[in-house]
């Protein structure tokens, strides 16, 4: 487990870097390549003293030596050079392994900053080797930092699920384990561990404490580290050699390569695979699979071989057919997927599942939407695979967690409920029991048939396949399955057709006269029930086709793939799309303003997506919709919790309202000089003219291609540059390569968007690089130019588009006080910022308030947020 120290120590190196290397995958990977030089520098070391010879540092790499580069003697200047060209030269270190010359592949320092440098190397140097299972913990929490979804739809996998999935498939030492999309190498880690942890006398096991857990653990698993002392020097080995990771992206490969090698693994098998594109391993089974495969797929689909069972262009689909079709016949696998999985109606989808409930399907575990916080809100299930014993069963097991351990809102603090434990165990008695041949249904009424020793999971429920296969839609929603649900709701339950009417008023607008609110289903917002930008036209002949009539304190429900949850309460009269359903009330039992609400509860939301119709497009009719059934507390009571929530409403629109209208401002001192800004930086436009479309060898390769649309999104969101394309070395050259610390501003299109970047990268030249000279701090840049954007629109010449040159920019005068005093001015506006975010915690603690008040309404349990601390302002 973690020891505190060397969890700060990680910490107080990105405290070091976060100034300079802003973007967490780069410091990730700046703290990584440190470690290995220093753990290669300290093996050469350990040599030494054993009366061996150095094979790292000798010869003409002898002078990027570790003791050399943090020498007090040496300049800081002279250090830079050292450390940059140590990094640069590994590769060709014929000395080096071939691993770790992987992982110095294409390796820079993106900063020059000597004291930075000295402090963050200072830091590496306290890092201890004698332990390397404390190594490899930390190098895990370092990877948690990596904080944003990737290029193809990726996003790590949290650790406390990953161990989840891994003792449900329980992995055995002689069996071979695969994770063809493997990321940082996550799952492979913990099927390792897993296997110690069975092969180990309990006197190995380590032991931590009274739960297992050492400080500063991230994770909830209460599972001690293990020797795997039972195993045989020879059984070890094999244990190594079962292992293989594939991934298509070479960062991650870099990064999983030096997960497994701090973990034990010598020579680690990762390797840089497409596993839906290539054949050239096709031929390779494994008894284990585990995998969190990109549920992302690129613009017109992937174009796979034809080699795949179920015909599709869809990465889940394809992932999921290729880790089922390369199991052993006694191969098992945990597959996290997607929704659409579940209940998707298209033919590959349903083609998938029949295969997966014929052949290999046992057990499906609904994950709770938000599990993946801060990556993804996206709402994921796990398959449970066993090839051989799927094929003797007539049964799936449907088991749902509400709760893992952590909220559900961006921050995943943890909590104190869990459902994890009792979901393993009951998943564990259901397989246990099939392998038995003894009775996994619920029991009968007396005299049917099924008595005693049946199993009645409290946390799912045991479905017959053929029950599944009744209408041909194979559908794997558990609740789907579910009759007569037990609630502990202290109000009766009515079906929403009893109180609520879907209105058929329908108009042809040309027939209207004068301005009308028209509302589609792009104007409502996802889970929020929030508009964006209803359109108000003075020509209602405009909108074209039939629409339906509404009026205030109807709701509208988005009946077109309603796992989108678009739910508005009008507050005026307007019509809307007919992929949207008018609900009123049919009498004064149902307050509309609560229900509201309750329509677009997760709860709610559930039930509809269990019986979803349509092929390629989902939607849910009306007769379907009617026959849901809600609670229905007393009348009275609802105006009471409706004052309740539109309390909590005010202060999160409120909180809200601070977060759109903030914007960092700069007092200017009229003593300050101000300068052109071509004295203050250097203005570079993008090289790209236009980019190699079409041209699948450009892509694939670790230079960032930024765009515009890029920059927009950074610009509004205040966060950092994500991006979705990256170029390799036959689509980039060097003279294109821009180097950090660097301010990108937009010149065509969304004029004067800015966004700092701390990485290399390239960008076409509809954006301009500005980098800063001596004396001019890079934020308080980007800080200033943001300030420049309505001034720079006026300045573009008018034209069909809009854009500015470089000799505009030329001539733009910006303040430039001292670089102290931009540093302090950049160091309040962090300051404010902060404050700002504080008004995000505020939202996302009313929003708890809701859930829960809603949650009570339901008969759920649901997380309340924690009390307020006691106390002053002392």
């Amino acid at each position: 487990m973690l020891d505190s120290v060397t969890k700060r120590r990680i910490d107080t190196a990105r405290d070091i870097l976060v100034g300079k290397v802003p973007d967490p995958k780069s410091q990730v990977e700046q703290i990584t390549i440190a470690l290995i030089y220093k753990f290669m520098d300290d093996m050469d070391a350990q040599a030494e003293e054993m009366g061996g010879k150095r094979k790292f540092f000798t010869g003409e790499f002898a002078q990027y030596g570790w003791a050399k580069l943090i020498a007090p003697s040496v300049s800081g200047e002279e250090r830079i050079g050292i450390y940059a060209d140590g990094m640069l030269k590994m590769p060709q270190n014929p000395g080096v392994p071939q691993l770790f010359r992987n992982i110095f592949k294409n390796a820079y320092l993106p900063y020059r900053d000597p004291e930075t440098l000295k402090s963050f190397l200072k830091t590496i140097n306290e890092f201890e080797y004698d332990h390397s299972e404390r190594l490899g913990d930390a190098f895990e929490y370092l990877l948690s930092v990596l904080g944003s979804q990737g290029d193809a739809g990726q996003f790590r996998t949290p650790r406390h699920i990953i161990d989840f999935i891994v003792s449900i498939v329980d992995p055995k030492k002689n069996e071979t384990v695969l994770d063809p999309a493997c990321g940082t190498a996550g799952f492979m880690i913990s099927a390792y561990k897993h296997i110690l942890r069975a092969n180990s006398t309990p006197a190995a096991i380590e032991k931590t404490g009274g739960n297992g857990e050492a400080e500063g653990t991230l994770h909830t698993s209460k599972i001690p580290a293990a020797k795997g002392d039972r195993l045989t020097p020879d059984e070890r080995k094999k244990l190594a050699d079962n292992f293989r990771g594939y991934d298509i992206s070479p960062d991650m490969v870099r990064l999983s390569l030096v997960n497994m090698y701090l973990h034990g693994f010598a020579d680690p098998h990762v390797f840089e695979y497409d596993t839906l594109t290539s054949q050239d391993r096709w031929n390779e089974m494994a008894d284990v699979i585990l995998a969190n495969p990109p549920f992302m797929s690129p613009k017109g689909g992937i174009k796979p071989h034809n080699r795949f069972s179920i015909p599709s262009k869809r990465s889940e689909v394809l992932f999921v057919d290729y880790m089922a079709e390369h199991l052993t016949p006694s191969g098992r696998a945990g597959i996290i997927v997607p929704e659409g999985i579940i209940f998707q109606s298209q033919t590959a989808y349903k083609a998938l599942r029949k295969m997966l409930v014929e052949q290999y399907l046992v057990a499906v575990v609904s994950l709770p939407a938000g599990v993946f916080n801060p990556y993804s809100g996206v709402k994921t299930s796990i398959l449970i695979l066993d090839k051989s014993l799927a094929k003797q069963s007539d049964t799936v097991g449907f088991f749902k967690v509400e709760n893992d351990g952590f909220n559900l809102g961006a921050q995943r603090r943890p909590i104190d409920r869990n459902d994890l434990p009792q979901v393993l165990a009951e998943i564990n008695e259901y397989l246990r029991r099939l392998r038995a041949k003894e009775s996994v249904l619920p029991p009968l009424p007396l005299g049917e048939g099924r008595g005693e020793g049946s199993f009645t999971p409290t946390r799912g429920l045991i479905v017959e396949k053929e029950r599944i296969a009744a209408n041909g839609d194979y559908n794997l929603s558990g609740e789907r399955y579910r009759e007569g649900a037990a609630t502990l709701s202290a109000f009766p339950f009515v079906k929403v057709g009893n109180v609520f009417e879907k209105a058929d008023e329908s108009v042809i607008p040309e027939t209207l006269h004068g301005p009308v609110t028209y509302i589609g289903l792009e104007n409502i917002t996802q889970n929020t029930g929030k508009l964006d930008g209803a359109v108000v036209t003075e020509n209602p002949a405009d909108i074209k086709s039939l629409k339906n009539v509404f009026r205030p304190r109807d709701i509208l429900y988005g009946k077109l793939r309603p796992n989108l949850n678009k739910v508005w309460l009008a507050d005026r009269p307007g019509i809307c799309s007919t992929d949207i359903f008018v609900i009123r009330p049919v009498d004064d039992r149902a307050l509309a303003p609560l229900f509201a609400h309750i329509f677009r509860s997760n709860r709610f939301n559930d039930s509809v997506m269990s019986d979803l119709k349509g092929a390629q497009l989902p939607r849910v009719g009306w007769s379907s919709f009617a026959a849901l059934e809600i609670p229905l507390p007393p009348l009275e009571l609802q105006k009471e919790i409706v004052a309740e929530i539109e309390a909590y409403q005010k202060v999160i629109d409120g909180a809200r309202a601070v977060l759109d209208h903030y914007r960092p401002h700069i007092p200017i001192n009229p003593e300050w000089p101000m300068v052109r800004l071509e004295d203050a930086c250097e203005i570079q436009r993008g090289k790209f003219t236009h980019r190699p479309r079409n041209e699948p060898r450009f892509y694939g390769g670790v230079y960032p291609f930024i765009q515009t649309g890029d920059v927009v999104r950074a610009s509004e969101t205040g966060g950092k540059v994500t991006y979705t394309q990256t170029l390799n070395e036959e689509g980039l050259s060097v003279s294109r390569l821009f180097q950090p610390p660097i301010v990108l501003i937009t010149i065509a299109a969304n004029i004067g968007d800015t966004a700092v970047l701390d990485f290399p990268c390239a960008f076409p030249d509809s954006v301009v690089g500005l980098i800063p000279k001596d004396g001019t701090d890079v934020h308080f840049l980007e800080l200033t130019m943001r300030t420049k954007k309505e001034r720079l629109n006026e300045l573009a010449p008018q034209a069909a588009q809009k854009n500015i040159n470089n000799e505009i920019l030329k001539e733009v005068e910006i303040p430039l006080p001292p670089l102290a005093e931009q540093e302090k001015i950049v160091a309040e506006i962090k300051v404010e910022q902060r404050l700002v975010e504080g008004n995000r915690q505020l939202i996302e603690r009313m929003e708890q308030k809701i859930a829960a008040t809603l949650a009570r309404i339901w008969g759920e349990d649901a997380e309340e947020p924690p009390p307020e601390p006691a106390g002053g302002d002392g």
